[in-house]
């Protein structure tokens, strides 16, 4: 029963996030609203980023669930654990806890009022709410092995460093941070953000590894 209700899971979840990404794919055209610029195209976004992530993760785990037996040591399962374990789960986490936080604080920091024109509500909750459910359904319906923290960490930094590389390199080209809550910090503010993001990436992967060890100790 656990094995059926896994493989719908995984079916659905990779669903959900496929229709997501075309209804975003079907804004391609339309005219921006203040708050969204062309450069880079929806590349320069880590939400947009995050949601190509977590259906290729939720791909992976249905391909995987098709195999017959119960291969737990193919190449296959090694990717798909790797994925969730070090970039699904955190960067998920991540998205859904950066951006409300501050959109509580400020939502004109990170999602201005003017967007709500071109993203309806749902498009909204799809990138920034639903994703942290469907990730703690994944914790509690399949175990995943989870490689050594120390080399986790340092593929996760290396992805990270590239992201801010490709974030710094948007603001030199065209003069505007991706985010608009970017441009309130001075160079240490910045420096300062960015080590705060980096090390709460950090604590949320150790937070899957946690939950995983305790969801799946027996």
């Amino acid at each position: 029963m656990t094995l059926i209700l896994r493989k719908v899971y995984h079916i659905a979840a990779f669903s959900w996030y496929t229709f997501v990404m075309k209804s975003l794919a079907a804004k391609d055209g339309e005219q921006l609203p203040p708050g969204i610029f062309v450069y880079g195209g929806p590349w320069k976004y880590l939400t947009f980023l995050n949601l190509l992530v977590q259906m290729s993760f939720f791909g992976l785990a249905a391909l995987n669930d098709l195999q017959p037996g119960k291969d737990t040591e193919g190449s296959l399962s090694r990717c798909k654990d790797l994925l969730f374990s070090v970039f699904a789960f955190p960067v998920g986490m991540f998205v859904v806890l950066l951006f409300w936080t501050i959109f509580a604080y400020d939502r004109e920091l990170v999602y201005p009022a003017t967007i709500d024109t071109f993203f309806p509500p749902w498009i909204n909750h799809a990138m920034h709410t639903f994703v942290l459910p469907v990730l703690l359904g994944e914790v509690l319906l399949q175990p995943h092995i989870y490689p050594q923290a120390k080399h986790a960490l340092a593929a996760l930094g290396l992805v990270g460093l590239a992201y801010l590389s490709w974030i710094i390199w948007v603001y030199m080209s065209v003069g505007i941070w991706v985010y608009p809550l970017l441009g309130h910090f001075s160079t240490v503010g910045l420096v300062g953000f960015f080590v705060l993001n980096i090390s709460v990436v950090t604590l949320l992967y150790l937070l899957g590894d946690k939950l995983n060890r305790l969801v799946w100790s027996k």
